[in-house]
Formats: structure tokens, sequence, C-alpha cells
């Protein structure tokens, strides 16, 4: 028996969404980040379908250590890096690329006889004041990495860009600014773009991107769609009517009685809530697909269940298909009327809901 509420998962689409993607990079490598679980779809079926990447990032050690374990070979970028001579024994022996962005993570590399046999990507801080080395503190610490005995085979450059989705921005400016007066000449490859740089043509000049949230299927951008972006949603996170029930006039629906109907109107009751992922902040004006028509939510999003208007539709019954967002509903439609982003709700996804690979 098919599962109430699941999320489809399209691996064409992830390929797709991959091509597009390689198109707008110019020729340089690709990084697919798959860090959180693969933003909700799944990390060890996502790094597998994402085979033709150059490579694959994952914030934490556990993660990279997860997509080994899932017998992937790939070469691996660790965002955050090691934290201690444990985690880098665990990283030499794995074969990771490490980013090194706080002088604990150099000191761990200077007391290492493996730091040799690590790639190496020195993340230089040049605005968001996150992670990386302060521009006025990267020349002594590249002369440090140059000293390690011996020295690593593979050393990469990189930033991050704080504000690359809002376009024309001067905080990008100045970030590419700073990047390139402190890098020009050393001749080092460089990965900047993330998916705003990416598909908002930032001269970023990389040699590598780093996509993110452009690979499954969501636009960065608060005034384009995924869709013209050349895009297709990844995951369809769907449901099942699990009841209908008439309401009259004047009578409320759901916690705390917000919603009153305006008329006689037929309630569906979907199985689906912010247990599974579904953020209860969903405010009035959401829509949902019901039999692929859009129907607008009825009253709060409760744990388990949520209640939308069908009205005027014909045939809605126990086990009539729900859509929450993907296919036909892109997610940036939903995340705006939740008051929060993409990558938010597609990484709110609970482990109740059962992945279906497609």
């Amino acid at each position: 028996m098919r599962p109430l509420i699941r999320a489809v998962i399209d691996s064409h689409a992830l390929h797709h969404n991959l091509s597009v993607i390689r198109a707008r990079a110019r020729g340089a490598r690709v990084i697919a980040v798959v860090k959180a679980n693969a933003y909700g779809h799944g990390l060890a079926n996502t790094a597998l379908a994402l085979g033709e990447a150059d490579a694959l990032a994952v914030a934490r050690i556990e993660e990279a250590l997860a997509l080994r374990a899932a017998g992937i070979g790939a070469r691996i970028v660790l965002l955050e890096g090691v934290f201690s001579s444990a985690e880098l024994d665990e990283a030499v022996y794995e074969k990771l690329d490490l980013v090194v962005h706080d002088a604990s993570q150099l000191e761990l590399l200077e007391r290492s006889p493996e730091a040799a046999r690590l790639p190496l990507w020195l993340k230089i801080d040049t605005g968001m004041n996150r992670l990386g080395f302060a521009v006025q503190e990267f020349g002594s610490v590249l002369a440090r990495i140059h000293t390690l005995n011996p020295a690593p085979e593979e050393l990469r450059l990189m930033t991050h860009l704080s504000c690359a989705n809002e376009r024309e921005d001067e905080v990008t400016r100045a970030q590419l600014r700073r990047f390139r007066e402190v890098t020009h000449g050393l001749g080092y490859e460089v990965s900047i773009a993330n998916s705003a740089a990416i598909f908002g043509d930032v001269p970023t000049g990389c040699d590598w991107v780093r996509p993110g949230l452009t690979l499954y299927g969501a636009s960065p951008f608060a005034d384009c769609s995924a869709e013209s972006l050349g895009l297709k949603p990844v995951m369809t996170l769907m449901s099942s009517v699990i009841t209908v029930r008439r309401v009259a006039r004047g009578e409320s629906v759901g916690y705390g009685g917000n919603w009153v109907a305006e008329r006689d109107s037929l309630i569906a009751i979907v199985a689906a809530g912010y247990g599974d992922g579904v953020h209860r902040s969903l405010a009035a004006g959401a829509r949902v697909l019901v039999n692929g028509a859009r129907v607008p939510l009825a009253g709060r999003v409760s744990m388990d269940m949520l209640a939308v208007d069908v009205s005027g539709l014909d045939g809605v019954r126990v086990g009539t298909p729900v859509v929450l967002w993907g296919e036909g509903l892109p997610v940036e439609e939903t995340a705006q009327h939740a008051g929060t982003i993409a990558y938010e709700l597609l990484c709110s996804v609970s482990p109740r809901v059962p992945l279906e690979l497609r």
C-alpha cells in the first residue's frame, strides 16, 4: 500500500538541472552540494544520481562518512573542515578534500605528517563574516600552508558570496574585488560561485562552481521562477485526502477557529502537517494541488493534517492525491506563503516522510 505522504524524487529532473548548470558554468567544474541530506532529497541516493558531477560537497564529516559507507568514491569536499586529530585521520583515510578556514585547522595540519595527502581548499572571508581567513591574514596563512612538511599536493582557494541572490548588489562586487586583490597572480584554481552567482551571471571567473538549491530545481531569486531558469523540480511532496466533510456557513475549521466558512463549504482533510515538514506558518492564500487544481488552505496546519477548501471541485474523496509543493506548484511559492525560503522547506521534510525514487 502506498504511504499517505511521500516525497517523490525525480532523478531525471536532477540530471536535467545538472546539465543546465554545466551550460551556465562556462566550462567550470561542478561541485554538487549534497549537505543537509541533499537538501532533504536523500543523501546517498542523490549523490549516486549525481555521478556526473566533478565533486560532491558536504558540511560535516559525518555526511562524508555516510557517503563513503554507501560506496560512493567520488571526490568529496568537506566544507566546514575538521576539528580534531581523529577527524583529520578519518579525512585522510577516506580521501576527502578539506576546506581550511580557521587557525585551529591549520595547526592540526602542521602537526600531521599525513597533511600532504589531503587536497586543501583555503577559504578567504571576503565579507560574509562567517567562515574563512580575513584578507589581511591571508598572506601569512598561505605562507604557513607552503611550509607544511611535506607540502600539500593540491591547493585551491575559495570564498562565499553573501548577497549573490540580490542582483547587481554592491556587496557582491566588493567581495569579488577583495578576493581578486588578495589572490592576484597566485595562479591557484578558485571556487566562488554558488547557485545565485551561476544563474545571476556574476563574473566570478571560477574554475569550480558550487550549486546547491538549483540542482534541486528551485530558484535562488525572489524575482524569477525556477522554470524561467530552465530548471525542473526534483522533489514533489505528495499526500492524500483522508476524509471530506461539509462545513456550514459560519462554522470554523481547525485550531483556534481562525478560518470561518463564508458559505456552505466542502473541506478536504489531507494527511500532511508540520510533523512532516509542512510549516505551521503557512498563511491564508497558500495553495495546494488537489487533483491538479489549486485550492486554498482552510485554517491552521496541525501536526499531522491540514484542511483545504475544495468547494466546487468534483470527485474529491478519500485517496484523492494532493501536491504540497513540487511539480505544478513551485516550492518557492509555498515558501513565500510560509514566510521563509525554499531551502528551509526542502530541508524541513521529516524523516517520517518516505522518499520515493523515480
